[in-house]
């Protein structure tokens, strides 16, 4: 394809109502930016991990994340046209790969809920990264269609998957997904997956002081000794519904120290670059991991920031890229995908917008007062995924 003598601008703009126009990016003549499998932004983090929501659905209601009082019967969910295909999301993807993307995880809403989730999967297991090896392609989910759909992930080349689990009560856990769904059939999930060979699996228990840190120890030991890394996440201010206050978290050091009184742990050293999670293992007598018993994980997005390794990207199901899970605004890719511009152009937008990427919302909020406001309102998680 022969460069243009004049550069080609698209605006890369947030459509969702009340968002603020992105900046425009050039990408053709002497602009144009190449993928090379290296690509940094300004703080010099790279790109390697793209996280995809292929639905802004879900069928729980958890007050964290899609408060029933929000999200009721009349929320004007997106429109099925408004949705990227399976084959829109996969040459997207194959750009973020070109610049050296590693992982790809399908999120949501509830990404089982997208009807035949698997043929995307198949699709996105035939990328190769620029070092020629399958990606890491793993699926956060509920839980709740597990059980039935697990064989069938793996079958389509999903490697694991992460499952949120809040509590192991059963009125706990069904006052939190606030459908009265029990836990018994999340755990017939989780187990099908095992089963399956979707591992190593993770559990994420979002911890919210004074309604479930009572179940912290009793999931510390039901998990303990299964495969299965529990990971505790610091609740958080997510999007502009969930009501969501400092006095509400409870932070990552005071569950280790509750854990500790009856399981000890000993820190482990983190498992690759720009990973959320702090490693913690369980120890045996001589103050050693014992790896038989396995780990748990913290992550500490509140209190402990780690905006200086994040290399995550965020693809929300209709194409709008987000660069922070607290962005206010994102980038249209879909405008662009669908006006048949070619793969070397939506490279090179990909390129220029991660390039020029600054964000680090966790590192400023932490110099700021407990509960105070760091600007306009953000973009939901149920609509790009945790």
């Amino acid at each position: 394809m022969s460069e243009r003598s004049t550069p080609r601008i698209v605006p890369l703009k947030d459509l969702r109502p009340g968002a603020m126009p992105a900046p425009a990016v050039a990408f053709a003549g002497g602009s144009r930016l190449l993928a090379t499998g290296q690509l940094a932004d300004t703080l010099g983090r790279n790109l390697r991990d793209l996280r995809i929501s292929v639905t802004d659905r879900c069928n729980f209601r958890c007050n964290y994340c899609m408060p029933k009082e929000t999200f009721d019967k009349d929320y004007p969910y997106l429109p099925h046209a408004s949705l990227l295909s399976f084959e829109e999301i996969t040459r997207i993807a194959q750009q973020f790969v070109a610049h050296g993307v590693q992982k790809i995880r399908l999120t949501g809403g509830e990404p089982l809920l997208r009807k035949n989730i698997e043929r995307l999967i198949e699709q996105l297991a035939a990328l190769r990264t620029v070092d020629g090896t399958p990606l890491d392609l793993t699926l956060t989910t509920n839980g709740s269609l597990l059980a039935r759909k697990a064989k069938a992930l793996k079958a389509a080349g999903l490697h694991r998957v992460t499952v949120s689990l809040d509590g192991l009560d059963d009125a706990v856990f069904r006052s939190m997904n606030d459908v009265d769904f029990p836990v018994a059939d999340v755990l017939k999930g989780i187990q099908a997956a095992q089963d399956a060979g979707l591992g190593p699996i993770k559990v994420n228990m979002v911890v919210k002081r004074g309604t479930n840190d009572h179940e912290i120890i009793p999931m510390a030991r039901h998990f303990i000794g299964s495969g299965i890394v529990l990971r505790f996440i610091e609740y958080m201010d997510v999007g502009a519904t969930n009501g969501w206050r400092m006095h509400d978290v409870l932070q990552s050091a005071e569950v280790i120290r509750l854990i500790q009184t009856e399981l000890p742990l000993v820190a482990l050293e983190a498992a690759s670059p720009g990973e959320t999670a702090q490693r913690w293992g369980y120890a045996n007598a001589a103050g050693e991991h014992d790896t038989q018993a396995g780990e748990i994980g913290v992550i500490s997005s509140v209190t402990q920031a780690f905006c200086k390794d994040c290399n995550r990207a965020r693809l929300s199901t209709e194409g709008q890229l987000y660069l922070c899970l607290f962005a206010d605004r994102g980038y249209d890719l879909r405008t662009l995908i669908r006006s048949g511009a070619p793969q070397e152009d939506l490279a090179s937008a990909i390129g220029h917008i991660w390039s020029g990427r600054t964000d680090r919302y966790s590192e400023l909020r932490s110099a700021l007062p407990a509960d105070a406001s760091t600007g306009g309102r953000r973009v939901e998680m149920s609509y790009i995924g945790g």
